[in-house]
């Protein structure tokens, strides 16, 4: 386990999720996406490019004494899977780019292992108390969620994601999975690595 359990202290309820990390290069070209996305009154809150990250699975507010345990489910969900390749190639935008309430870079390849791991993810944390997702996992990067009292993006942005749908975004190793704690400010979500786990450890 690292270091960051010792500082939050014990008794403590920890804001937490698991996460595949984004390289810098990747980082860069979804930002220079996202600037053609984002207008003034767009109804959107964006992801700041440095926090882009693969969630595999929100946990909520975890007991801290609870987190030995996600670190080893997950670490037995990894187990067994090989470091592979990911593609990002186009935006787009769940329920459906016409009506965008979250905006995601796609993923076009290496979505299979992605899908794998989750899977396991969602059995073996089940069993443990956490709620699994009601939909199924599709692979994909957020972007951006709609703001509070916001049921939609905006035609505008409909239209712009529209003309970036097939736009190359780059490729990225995954190797490791990120236990992660985020602490909520006025400036937004800060997050914090809890423990590493490395695909195929035992």
């Amino acid at each position: 386990m690292g270091d960051a359990l010792a500082i939050l202290g014990p008794m403590q309820f920890i804001r937490s999720f698991l996460a595949i990390p984004v390289p810098a290069a990747v980082q860069k070209a979804v930002a220079a996406a996202v600037q053609r996305l984002q207008h003034p009154g767009d109804g959107m809150k964006w992801v700041p490019s440095d926090n882009l990250h693969l969630t595999l699975k929100f946990l909520g507010d975890v007991d801290n004494r609870q987190v030995p345990q996600i670190c080893a489910i997950t670490r037995a969900c990894v187990a067994g899977i090989i470091p592979f390749e990911v593609l990002f190639q186009g935006i787009s935008a769940f329920p459906d780019p016409a009506r965008p309430r979250v905006v995601y870079a796609a993923i076009v390849d290496g979505g299979e292992p992605l899908t794998t791991i989750v899977t396991r993810l969602e059995e073996r944390l089940a069993e443990v108390g956490f709620k699994p997702e009601p939909r199924d996992y599709i692979p994909h990067m957020t972007l951006a969620r709609t703001r509070g009292g916001s049921r939609r993006g905006s035609p505008e942005l409909a239209s712009a994601i529209a003309a970036q749908g097939n736009r190359k975004l780059g490729s990225m190793l995954v190797d490791r999975v990120l236990v992660m704690a985020s602490f909520l400010d006025k400036e937004g979500p800060t997050y914090q690595v809890m423990d590493t786990i490395l695909l195929g450890d035992s």
